[in-house]
């Protein structure tokens, strides 16, 4: 996932994505611990997919503060 479609994304989207990011590392890590998990890489995908959102967040989320103010 680009860091530009992540950015492009509201608040909501984002907290979405996220949601969805955290279920499919549940399911890969689940899936390692059994064995099936043939693409290891995916692991350190999802959890990189899931920092860069929660970056956008906390972004998004300063800049709403810092305009109220």
């Amino acid at each position: 996932m680009d860091s530009n479609e992540i950015r492009a994304k509201s608040i909501q989207d984002l907290n979405e994505e996220l949601r969805s990011l955290e279920k499919e590392r549940f399911t890969h890590r689940m899936q390692q611990s059994i064995g099936q998990l043939a693409q290891t890489h995916l692991l350190k995908q999802v959890a990189k997919d899931i920092a860069r959102v929660k970056t956008v967040l906390n972004e998004k989320s300063r800049e709403s503060g810092f305009e109220e103010t």
